[in-house]
């Protein structure tokens, strides 16, 4: 309708344009101009529609777009577009459930928008409540015994309606006396009428926590564990189902309105372990009959002594590898060896969490979501770094993509402080292999408090270099390894002691000529027992449940491919890929396409800022095009005639990932581009899932 009235030379799309324009971000460029005069060229075609769709793709309001009919004096346009605008009667303000002292006086609140006219019935149940006809009702809660404590509001104008939200009135007596019916939220500003309490709970189960405050303006809620607010946990009850334990740790809740803040009591929510697992004893395993336990196997102990494997119970690693510093040299080799790494130890059922390019926070929460990968008792724990880093006073420090360029301890995350926190996790098996420098800092004189460690036979050092040397990096083309994986990955697999297989790494890395005096492997080691990464778990299957699992599992989950459907008949798919835990490709591909449409191409745009995205790496051709130097690995699962975009740093994304998909087609004897557009999101992939922000 409004394209019959506006397609004309006079009062018509070109003035409209010209007054959509006032503001900077609608102002039509003189090519979108003249690519809207050319639609009456087309039998359908319409200058108009075409004007209305590029201010629809730059966030145009109807509202503001009334505005300019307005200063038209287009009268007919501004009542085609009055009727579609105030139509629909939209509740901008709904009534809040509360809890208040006995005796008090509640208000609720229901404010509504539309056509002219709207009238509002409130009703208690299903009963209307008398003379309850504006946006405010009050309610004398001495009044409410046996009575319904639900309520809601209805907004009308003619024959149109809608309802709000309902809202649940509860009342309680205060234990103090001061706060019966003399009480005056305005006065008190909140009170908190029920804290919530510490519990502890069993993984599966459902926390349950509760806080109740009662004021004037109504209260509002945000709960926090460990001193950072939970997302989306912003009503009196927080409730999580299937707990694992990642949801331990210390809650309180920040009770608040537009003028007073009120803080609940801290309480300690503890997940409790089967104790069926919490052993940390090591399994054995029989040779000649296969059986499993913690003694030697009975039939076998005597007479014809088996040899005993040790068996874990687990088997976790966090593979870390820094290489683009803001304020440091970049690094090569850091992309490549940790995909190596990731590999190979997948290949001994190792599960693996691997990750590039994080900064201080991202690395200490990735360290914490490390540890509880290392719950009840896992028998082998591994952390690989690849990165700058620094040894002073016998500790080392690896080093974040953000620290300054005269860092110290403060900026750094120290290694023995994380073996401290391992060897608390009980783990059977504690292995450390450090890719990186151990020259000393001299911008560092601090001695780090670590605390005393366990006196426990189970660690292994694996040091690229001796101490108050550099460790390098080796150049193969385009790709660059460093020498300590180069000859890592070699023996990595073979059913050895891990320290007799750190052994033949050195005594490889000693035949390599150009770094002879330079970097050499140094073992340190007080393992007592013959323990190897090719160790089998016990029992397989049985912890499919646990929080380790769940947390790995989190840590690994791709968006399901999805078709996206458009207009104008095209279906595009929406494939993912992974390259680390924190990194993802994207492609799209065109799937279906009516037969009068010839050129077609799907693109990503409006992808989260906070997101390391370089636009030179998205929406390529090919997957060599990307700059990876991975793409033989995870181009293989990808289907021909895609686009292909890497996403990093899934770690900083805040919220869940969405972006728009661009469809550009034209159709058969036209060269113009016809474009839609679709908002895509697809949850929070890989890493995302466990918030390290």
């Amino acid at each position: 309708r409004l394209c019959e009235l506006l397609d004309n030379a006079g009062r018509g799309w070109r003035k409209l344009a010209e007054l959509a324009g006032a503001e900077k971000r609608f102002k039509c460029s003189a090519e979108e101009l003249e690519m809207c005069s050319l639609k009456v060229l087309e039998p359908r075609g319409s200058p108009t529609q075409c004007l209305l769709q590029l201010l629809a793709e730059r966030d145009c309001t109807l509202r503001y777009l009334l505005g300019c009919l307005e200063r038209m004096g287009h009268e007919q346009a501004c009542r085609v577009l009055s009727s579609a605008v105030q139509d629909v009667i939209r509740i901008m303000v709904q009534p809040e459930s509360q809890v208040v002292a006995e005796g008090t006086q509640v208000p609720l609140t229901c404010c509504a928008t539309g056509p002219p006219g709207l009238t509002y019935q409130w009703f208690c149940g299903k009963q209307e409540v008398p003379g309850a006809t504006s946006p405010e009702l009050v309610i004398d809660t001495a009044t409410l015994a046996g009575r319904p404590e639900w309520y809601i509001c209805r907004v009308n104008c003619g024959a149109a309606f809608t309802f709000s939200s309902w809202a649940h009135v509860q009342v309680e007596k205060s234990s103090s006396p001061s706060s019966a019916s003399d009480y005056c939220p305005t006065m008190a500003g909140l009170q908190i009428l029920r804290q919530p309490r510490p519990c502890c709970l069993a993984e599966g189960d459902t926390l349950a926590l509760e806080c109740r405050a009662i004021g004037n303006p109504p209260p509002q809620y945000q709960w926090f564990r460990n001193r950072r607010p939970v997302e989306g946990a912003q009503a009196p009850q927080l409730q999580v189902k299937l707990v694992t334990t990642a949801e331990r740790g210390s809650y309180s809740c920040r009770v608040f309105n537009l003028f007073h803040e009120v803080w609940s009591q801290e309480v300690d929510v503890e997940i409790g372990e089967d104790p069926r697992q919490t052993s940390v004893t090591p399994y054995l395993l029989c040779s000649h009959c296969g059986q499993y336990g913690e003694q030697v196997c009975p039939t076998h102990s005597i007479t014809t002594p088996p040899s005993l494997i040790l068996a874990a119970t687990d088997k976790v690693a966090l593979l870390i590898g820094n290489m683009h510093y803001l304020h440091h040299k970049q690094l090569q080799a850091p992309i490549v060896d940790v995909h190596a790494l990731s590999a190979l130890l997948r290949q001994l059922d190792f599960k693996v969490v691997s990750l590039l390019d994080l900064r201080k926070a991202e690395m200490q929460m990735a360290v914490d979501e490390f540890l509880l990968l290392l719950d009840k008792g896992v028998y082998a724990g591994l952390l690989y770094y690849a990165g700058h880093g620094y040894e002073n006073f016998g500790n080392s420090f690896m080093v974040p993509i953000d620290a300054p360029s005269a860092y110290t301890s403060e900026h750094c995350l120290c290694v023995q402080r994380v073996l401290r926190e391992m060897q608390q996790r009980r783990t059977g098996l504690n292995i450390f292999l450090l890719d990186m420098c151990r020259k000393r800092n001299l911008n560092d004189d601090v001695i780090p408090q670590v605390g005393a460690l366990e006196v426990t036979a189970n660690i292994v050092f694996g040091y690229a270099t001796c101490a108050d040397a550099e460790a390098y990096e080796l150049s193969q083309g385009e790709l660059s390894n460093g020498i300590f994986v180069t000859f890592l990955k070699r023996w990595l697999l073979e059913d050895e002691k891990i320290t007799v297989l750190l052994d033949k790494v050195a005594e490889d890395m000693g035949t390599l000529e150009i770094t002879r005096g330079r970097q050499a492997l140094e073992l340190r080691s007080n393992l007592s027992e013959r323990r190897a990464l090719t160790d089998p778990i016990h029992p397989p299957g049985q912890d499919e449940s646990s929080a380790r699992n769940l947390q790995w599992a989190k840590a690994h989950v791709l968006p399901d491919s999805r078709h996206v459907c458009f207009d104008c008949g095209v279906t595009v798919q929406l494939g993912f890929a992974a390259e680390f835990s924190n990194i993802m490709i994207i492609y799209t591909r065109v799937v279906a396409a009516p037969k009068d449409i010839t050129k077609c191409e799907a693109r990503l745009t409006d992808i989260p800022e906070e997101l390391d995205v370089d636009l030179k790496c998205t929406n390529k051709e090919s997957p060599e095009e990307l700059g990876s130097p991975l793409v033989p690995v995870w181009s293989l699962s990808c289907p021909s005639c895609c686009l292909y975009s890497r996403i990093c740093g899934l770690q900083k994304l805040r919220q869940e990932l969405a972006f728009t998909v661009c469809l550009q087609y034209t159709y058969r004897g036209m060269d113009d581009f016809v474009e839609e557009r679709q908002r895509v999101n697809v949850g929070r992939p890989l890493i995302a899932k466990l918030n390290l922000q």
